[in-house]
């Protein structure tokens, strides 16, 4: 059903658009010759897998005969979706809110670094990773399987940028970090 596909677009414009608005007077990043590089290309990458799966989406309605495999047509699935979706575009604004002037860009360094514990990083030390993901996994199920592809693609991407972040908490903060490591988990609570 394409009922789904309104709310789940609607709830990432709110989150494109929070971003875009939230990045304004973020504290200036530390100089890292080559990482910016990178890093644009790894954003154009996961900005052509998004717009990949809407793309195949469009595609998909189409090419009707598709449509039962690749898009949602269900009721449960659909509302369930619509609901992941919405915790974590939730949690990654929450996370963003919280972690205020020191966000940046995954592994950049910020100027005068602070370590936040509270929050949604009282109980996950990458929360917006952690939102970013559910809100792809609940597009995936409430609108269509093609999400699982830039699923799959940030899933990576994340999980690298949290481990390379960790070394770097850790080498600015290597008591407290430490301490903080213990307490919480990387992406997922209780688990990961």
């Amino acid at each position: 059903m394409m009922i789904y596909y309104v709310p789940i677009a609607a709830l990432w414009l709110i989150l494109i658009a929070f971003w875009f608005v939230s990045a304004i007077g973020v504290k200036r990043t530390v100089a890292d010759s080559g990482r910016w590089k990178r890093e644009i290309l790894l954003r154009i990458a996961l900005l052509a897998a998004a717009v990949l799966a809407w793309r195949i989406l469009v595609l998909t309605h189409a090419l009707r005969g598709l449509r039962p495999y690749l898009v949602n047509t269900s009721a449960v699935p659909g509302i369930a979706g619509v609901a992941l979706c919405a915790v974590g575009v939730g949690i990654a604004i929450a996370a963003r809110i919280q972690i205020g002037r020191n966000w940046g860009m995954p592994m950049a360094r910020k100027e005068n670094p602070e370590l936040i514990t509270t929050g949604p990083y009282a109980v996950i030390r990458h929360p917006i990773y952690t939102g970013f993901l559910l809100a792809m996994l609940g597009s995936a199920l409430g609108e269509s399987i093609v999400w699982l592809v830039p699923f799959a693609i940030a899933g990576l991407y994340f999980t690298a940028s949290a481990f390379r972040e960790e070394k770097t908490m850790a080498e600015q903060f290597p008591e407290q970090y430490a301490a903080y490591r213990a307490r919480t988990k990387m992406l997922v609570p209780f688990v990961f």
